[in-house]
């Protein structure tokens, strides 16, 4: 039995850790090179209202049906076993074993790349296999390969009671705090007007192609939002749920935004937006510029633990994706067990790691992008039309919390996500796109061996994918 033993403190510190992780530190130069300028900061503000917005749509899902897993629980809570309740629920999952790992991947392999400022050897190539991994040449570098082994022990620091992990997330999140807070220091008591709103001539040419480039760092922005509801994910284990899960969403991404907004505006007010596009370690580069590099090196170490703190909250966090799952039987019923002393879902947790640890060996930057277009149409899109559905349909559905203005924060996070999607390349839209025809055509073929199954008497030689009763 799952214990309800976080508080608001863990809460805050789970989803904040998971939101800074290694994102901003390493997409800074992808941003800037979105709109070539540091106009493209317009992308972190419209990053902050958005992930705002759409944070109330996961407060008002997640204090009215707190459970484990997160998007998956709240669609079996509002359309349990009917067709489009078994589609949602499939897909959701679906579509998680593809982003999920892929995400908790980024944070091991951005962990690598700073660990390159003390490591060289990290940067350099450790094998070519071709085209199967889309970096130049068909390289895997070592740092790549050194991910794998990151994830491995980030993995078994998740593997005990919640309570412990509770209170090593709070220490992990000390340590990211106090990194963000010397880099926010470091920009603005050297922050140089001139330099950081050094626009390109053609900064403000409002056009199409302006607009495409805005979503496109819309949509760097709101990766490194992700993770302001990562606390959603352990709702069975969250004291006080009603209460605690609303406050921590909103509190932590309200204190983000203004992290974000401050460090990066303090970030090119520093290193010139022509260098910063350039540069691997651009956090290193700045403190370096303004304290030395022996303060590099130490800042650069207090990035590596924000890293794993990031990377320590996906794994907890997604761990209970693929448990929940198992436990109503849509999943395999091996992962629906818990440890036999620790009360977690020690098989879910690895099944996780695994599949993260095979992800580490793609390209980052493919990675972030790919992710967030699998996850939009049936985790972001999907709970702003179960909401909506909610308030319509379901008047027997109490709300201990109710988004402000309804439902205006609900349309600003569809026109976001929209908008990021639009604005994906033709490439990474069809991956999206694709994940989501194959999910549905793996539902149909599975319901319908589930009905022949059930009409001839069969067993479910998989480990149960159709009875809702979990066990080993």
């Amino acid at each position: 039995m799952l214990q309800r033993r976080l508080g608001l403190l863990q809460a805050v510190s789970l989803n904040m850790s998971m939101m800074v992780g290694i994102g901003p530190f390493i997409t800074i130069p992808a941003l800037l090179d979105t709109m070539l300028g540091p106009q493209a900061m317009l992308g972190w503000i419209l990053g902050g209202l958005v992930a705002v917005c759409d944070g109330m749509v996961w407060s008002e899902l997640a204090a009215a049906f707190p459970g484990s897993g997160g998007t998956y629980h709240f669609y079996h809570a509002v359309f349990g076993e009917n067709r489009a309740g078994r589609l949602l629920k499939f897909l959701f999952v679906w579509q998680f074993l593809f982003s999920g790992p892929l995400e908790v991947a980024t944070g091991a392999i951005g962990v690598a790349q700073y660990l390159g400022h003390f490591f060289p050897v990290l940067d350099r190539p450790a094998w070519s296999w071709g085209a199967l991994v889309h970096r130049e040449g068909g390289q895997v570098i070592w740092g790549q390969v050194a991910a794998i082994g990151i994830l491995g022990a980030i993995a078994a620091l998740a593997h005990r009671r919640i309570a412990a992990a509770g209170r090593l997330m709070v220490v992990l999140w000390a340590g990211m705090l106090l990194s963000v807070v010397w880099v926010m220091f470091a920009g603005l008591s050297h922050f140089d007007a001139a330099r950081a709103f050094d626009f390109p001539e053609w900064a403000w040419r409002v056009d199409g192609r302006w607009g495409i480039q805005l979503g496109a760092a819309l949509g760097i922005a709101m990766y490194d939002f992700l993770g302001y509801y990562q606390v959603c994910y352990l709702g069975d284990e969250v004291s006080d749920p009603a209460r605690t899960l609303p406050r921590s969403i909103l509190i932590s991404t309200l204190a983000i935004s203004v992290i974000y907004l401050v460090m990066n505006i303090g970030i090119v007010g520093v290193v010139p937006w022509r260098e910063a596009v350039e540069s691997r370690r651009v956090v290193s580069d700045l403190i370096e510029r303004t304290q030395g590099s022996h303060a590099a090196s130490v800042v650069t170490g207090l990035i590596v633990w924000t890293a794993v703190a990031s990377t320590f909250a996906a794994v907890l966090g997604y761990s209970r994706i693929p448990y929940a799952s198992a436990r109503a039987g849509h999943f395999f019923r091996y992962f629906a067990a818990t440890h036999p002393v620790g009360d977690f879902p020690h098989r879910s947790l690895w099944l996780v790691a695994g599949l993260a640890m095979l992800a580490c060996l793609a390209d980052l930057q493919t990675v972030i992008l790919a992710l967030l277009t699998a996850r939009i149409p049936i985790q972001f899109l999907g709970q702003i039309a179960t909401v909506a559905y909610c308030r319509w349909r379901r008047p027997d559905v109490k709300l201990p919390f109710r988004m402000w203005l309804y439902p205006l924060p609900a349309v600003v996070a569809l026109a976001g996500w929209l908008y990021v999607f639009a604005a994906s390349t033709p490439r990474v839209a069809l991956y999206g796109l694709g994940s989501v025809v194959l999910g549905v055509a793996a539902f149909l073929v599975r319901d319908a061996w589930i009905a022949r199954a059930g009409s001839t008497g069969a067993t479910d030689p998989g480990g149960s994918l159709a009875s809702g009763t979990p066990g080993e």
